[in-house]
Order: C-alpha cells, then sequence, then structure tokens
C-alpha cells in the first residue's frame, strides 16, 4: 500500500478473496490508516478494495463456473460420507436463497471468497452476481476502512476482536462438519442393521 496507494490496497483485497487465509480484517483498517496518514484518499481506499473484492470474487466464479455440475457431482460421488442428494438439496437451496447468500456472504469471515465457487457452478446470472457482490463487498470494505481511517494508529484493535469472530465462524463450521459425519455414520449404520 505504501508503494502502490489504493490500487495496492485493491490488489491485497483480490489476493484476499483467491487466499481467504489472508484476512480483509487486517487489510482493510490497514487502508484506512494509510488513508489517515493521507498517503492515499479514503475514496480511493474504498474505491480499489471493492475493485479488488469484486475481481478476485469473479476470478472464483469462473473457477466454479469451469468445475460445473456434472464435475462436482462427480467429486461428490467419490468423496466418503457424501451423497449425490447432498449436492441435489444444496443446488435447491442455493435457488432459493442464493441471492441473500452472494450479498450476505460478502460480509461472513471464510465465507467471503468460498461463496463465489457455488455461485458459478449453479451459473447464477454473471450481472447479478457482479452486482450483489460489489454491493456486499462496499459495504463491508467502507465500514473497515473507516473503521481503521478514525482509530488511526490504533487499527490493529479490529483484528483482535474480528479474529474472535473468525474463529467463531470456522468453529461453528467445524461443529457442522462433525454433526454431518455423525448423522452420516449413524445412517449407515442403520443401512447396515437393516440390510440384515
Amino acid at each position: 500500500m505504501e508503494t502502490l496507494g489504493a490500487p495496492g490496497a485493491g490488489i491485497a483485497i483480490a489476493l484476499e478473496n483467491l487466499f481467504p487465509p489472508l484476512p480483509s480484517e487486517v487489510i482493510l483498517p490497514l487502508a484506512g490508516f494509510t488513508a489517515s496518514k493521507g498517503n492515499m484518499g479514503l475514496f480511493d481506499a474504498v474505491l480499489w478494495t471493492t475493485l479488488g473484492s469484486v475481481i478476485g470474487a469473479l476470478v472464483l466464479y469462473g473457477v466454479g463456473a469451469l468445475l460445473g455440475r456434472e464435475r462436482v457431482i462427480l467429486i461428490a460421488s467419490k468423496l466418503p460420507l457424501i451423497n449425490v442428494a447432498d449436492i441435489e438439496k444444496t443446488e435447491a437451496w442455493f435457488a432459493r436463497h442464493g441471492k441473500k447468500t452472494v450479498f450476505f456472504g460478502r460480509m461472513i469471515p471464510i465465507f467471503r471468497s468460498l461463496i463465489s465457487i457455488p455461485a458459478g457452478v449453479e451459473r447464477m446470472p454473471l450481472s447479478i452476481f457482479t452486482l450483489l457482490t460489489l454491493m456486499g463487498s462496499l459495504i463491508w470494505n467502507t465500514a473497515f476502512i473507516m473503521a481503521g481511517y478514525a482509530l488511526g494508529e490504533k487499527y490493529h484493535l479490529i483484528e483482535q476482536y474480528m479474529g474472535i469472530v473468525s474463529k467463531a465462524v470456522l468453529g461453528i463450521v467445524l461443529l457442522a462438519v462433525v454433526i454431518f459425519i455423525w448423522v452420516r455414520l449413524v445412517d449407515r449404520r442403520k443401512g447396515r442393521h437393516h440390510a440384515r
């Protein structure tokens, strides 16, 4: 950001979309802090980071579109404990709630990046996907940049609090995975029992 200014912040956020371990909760407040020092304009920081968010999301949408439904089903059919019916249920759910998921997903740590792939697999209209990504990213980016701008040199406090949120989200995801595996194993045991 010091070398490239606002475009550097945009590149960092585009990379954050492609590599979720890079936390936007660090990059965005830092962009706000950099703007508070006068090294870049506040509007430029929001503009470039939002552009970076959209570009990164479009790349992952493309990955999902290239994979396509048939490949996803083929991969899922070879995974243990996964039924093709699970994919079909997910598709039906995404068909009903896809727009809200893409919009609000841009404001949830970890899911910010990942939500673009199922949108691509399901071939959500690109114009709608781009608009929802733009709006969700604009809200998220503006909030964190403004917080970094307001906090100044204490911008790192945001990372501490958001780190707790990110860990909570990750914990919920891991718990959901454990419950899913447990239910699937119980179902298999019942199936074997009935087969006898």
